[in-house]
């Protein structure tokens, strides 16, 4: 009887979770509501933008400091250079094989798909306005001198007030290491930073109360102002872009998941709500702090988690570099720029390696589009034009893509070092 009595307390049923508390299920009822009053009431609904800004700058106000103190933590918690040295190569490799995975897989698209092929676009008679003026002018200062200079900030602080993820980065890399020589007079000022960022990720934890908001306000905006106009003229390389996005997660991703023993459907399920909010906010740092957690929850090591993630905002561009090949042959396409198949390769595989230096750059997919076809003197610089009205819904695809790639690039890093806890990550997500 005893016996009979452990057995069935082994199959007692789990508490289905309220479906009402579930945040996805507001972004997504949110996002609705936005898009029916962007397609009926679009002059109403481009008002509704400062919503989407709001929550972003909330999110974006706690971003730099969230990522000094993880990075400082848990550098300094490894208590070793040379393991801190060995994860970053070892991240670096990942996330350079991914990227070259989305440069082939964007010309091969391309190429195949022709999403351009016969617009016959005159780039004579296209302008851009202010707006292409603008990314323009950040074209021309962008470059490999600019690019090692930006990653060292003026000021200690000055990462911080200008949001630069890749000077924070860098400021943060080096004051982890300079903890570390310190040895135990060092833990009192580790203490503090711990403190910190429980406090942030309780500003988070609040923030995201508001996040079908800010969901709500981003995507009535984005279809009240682009919407089914946009969406019919450029629909062909729109549609394209979203398959081809979903084809590389399958591509990058599968491999991983099968190597490390997850199932990649139950790991995409699980991020669900940052996916969501990615998606009409076209932001992947609102969710930078709620990926942690999760891969923390998961099973990935804490340090090397506050490492590699959001190493990856600055290094990992998979998704920026799907829609750089897409768009570039697209442009070719379409103004009948003849190019041939080396020339593709070499004019992505420079974009591949630019856009390593845009992290923290508004924008930063859009100047370096800009930025390398001015550098190339192959496509007209003018036919960028096209892309103004739909880089948001562009970015609606590629910045998701970009968020499932890095949380898998993580789990891939951690199963590498041996700092994967596998018994609770097949608990979760086996």
């Amino acid at each position: 009887m005893a016996h009979g009595g452990a057995t069935a307390d082994l199959h007692i049923p789990r508490a289905r979770p309220n479906l009402w508390k579930q945040l996805w299920l507001w972004v997504l009822a949110a996002m609705v509501i936005g898009v029916i009053l962007g397609m009926f009431a679009p002059q109403t609904a481009v008002k509704m933008q400062p919503l989407g800004d709001a929550f972003i700058r909330l999110i974006s106000m706690v971003i730099g400091p969230l990522i000094f103190c993880t990075i400082v933590n848990g550098i300094a918690n490894m208590a070793d250079m040379h393991r801190v040295g060995r994860i970053a190569v070892k991240a670096l490799v990942v996330f350079e094989v991914m990227t070259l995975g989305a440069v082939i897989l964007a010309l091969v698209a391309a190429n195949v798909l022709k999403p351009g092929a016969g617009m016959n676009i005159d780039p004579a008679a296209l302008h851009g306005g202010a707006n292409l003026g603008e990314y323009m002018e950040k074209a021309e200062e962008f470059g490999f001198s600019a690019f090692l200079l930006n990653i060292i900030p003026k000021t200690f602080v000055g990462a911080f007030v200008q949001g630069n993820v890749l000077q924070v980065l860098f400021l943060a890399m080096f004051s982890g290491a300079a903890l570390i020589w310190m040895g135990e007079k060092a833990r009192p000022l580790l203490d503090v930073l711990d403190a910190v960022l429980q406090m942030i990720f309780r500003i988070v934890a609040m923030v995201m109360w508001v996040a079908p908001l800010g969901a709500f306000g981003a995507i009535a905006f984005t279809v009240g102002k682009f919407g089914v106009g946009t969406l019919a003229s450029l629909g062909t390389l729109i549609g394209e872009f979203y398959l081809v996005c979903i084809l590389f997660v399958f591509v990058a991703a599968m491999p991983i998941a099968w190597w490390c023993g997850f199932s990649l459907y139950k790991f995409i399920r699980l991020f669900r709500d940052e996916l969501l909010i990615t998606v009409a906010t076209t932001s992947s740092e609102t969710v930078l702090p709620r990926i942690m957690t999760k891969l923390t929850d998961i099973g990935c090591e804490k340090g090397l988690v506050g490492f590699v993630v959001p190493a990856g905002y600055s290094f990992n561009l998979t998704g920026a570099c799907l829609y750089l090949g897409m768009v570039a042959i697209f442009l070719a396409q379409a103004t009948n720029t003849p190019m041939d198949l080396w020339h593709q390769l070499g004019l992505l595989l420079l974009m591949a390696i630019t856009s390593k230096g845009a992290a923290g750059i508004a924008g930063a997919a859009f100047v370096v589009l800009t930025a390398t076809i001015a550098m190339d003197h192959t496509i007209p610089v003018a036919s960028v034009a096209l892309m103004l009205g739909i880089h948001r819904l562009m970015s609606q695809g590629f910045s998701p893509t970009f968020i499932i790639t890095n949380a898998v690039a993580a789990m891939g890093v951690a199963k590498w070092e041996g700092a994967l806890d596998t018994e609770k990550m097949k608990a979760a997500i086996g």
